[in-house]
């Protein structure tokens, strides 16, 4: 299967005419995007550190483009250095779904009422078992996870959520906020999120909200942000 860090491992090993290996900032699912992804790799071969971004982009395929590029102390990880991330999820909120913004964002046509979605997503901010949000349980380690923050503000016909916290497991973002539309359109109670987290059980959640609708907007270090303009604007 074709992935995000297959591609730049295979454009790295070309430049540097050498096998490498990268570690990403975060894993996203097929259809998810990323535009604050963080890459680390290591290399004991010298490269103008300032012309490599550009190069790479010559290398890469037309739906990979790197930013910047940096050279940092040795021990950094673009995984394990990270302090915070931060994912943006997209809704489209009226009846008629949209050709144009199909890539980028879940249509929802149910009325939505952000007042319930932010009660029902105060329930599940700081640190919790989220094993009920969670797609695939991980290799290793639990399922304890700490959420920072969960914004929900409209944006014309859009909703945007933005979920922070130091890590996520397998679909959390995604199946935190298909339970949130079924608050929002009234299908569940804020309240019953509470009860989703206590029950430990993956039946207990709503729906996992479509791939095409999540962004990893931002990573968090202790001297840089990776963060960038978003992908859709109510007027872009």
């Amino acid at each position: 299967m074709r992935t995000v860090a297959g591609e730049l491992e295979r454009a790295l090993s070309r430049l540097f005419d050498r096998p490498v290996k990268v570690t990403c900032a975060g894993r996203t699912d097929a259809g998810v995007h990323a535009s604050g992804q963080v890459i680390s790799f290591v290399s004991h071969d010298a490269f103008p550190v300032d012309k490599l971004a550009i190069a790479l982009n010559s290398a890469l395929p037309q739906d990979l483009t790197a930013r910047d590029a940096a050279v940092e102390a040795g021990g950094f990880s673009a995984r394990l250095s990270a302090l915070e991330r931060r994912y943006t999820y997209v809704v489209l909120n009226r009846r008629d779904p949209s050709a144009v913004l199909r890539r980028f964002a879940h249509h929802e046509y149910r009325p939505l009422d952000l007042a319930r979605i932010r009660a029902g997503a105060a329930h599940l901010i700081g640190e919790h078992d989220f094993v009920t949000f969670c797609g695939v349980l991980p290799e290793r380690g639990g399922t304890v996870r700490t959420l920072h923050a969960i914004d929900v503000e409209p944006d014309g016909e859009l909703v945007r959520f933005e979920l922070r916290g130091a890590g996520f497991l397998h679909r959390m973002v995604r199946v935190i906020v298909g339970t949130l539309l079924d608050v929002g359109a009234g299908r569940r109670e804020p309240g019953d999120v509470a009860a989703m987290l206590a029950v430990r059980d993956r039946r207990a959640a709503g729906f996992t909200a479509p791939a095409q609708g999540l962004c990893l907007t931002e990573v968090v270090y202790p001297h840089f942000t990776s963060a960038r303009a978003p992908l859709i604007r109510r007027n872009g």
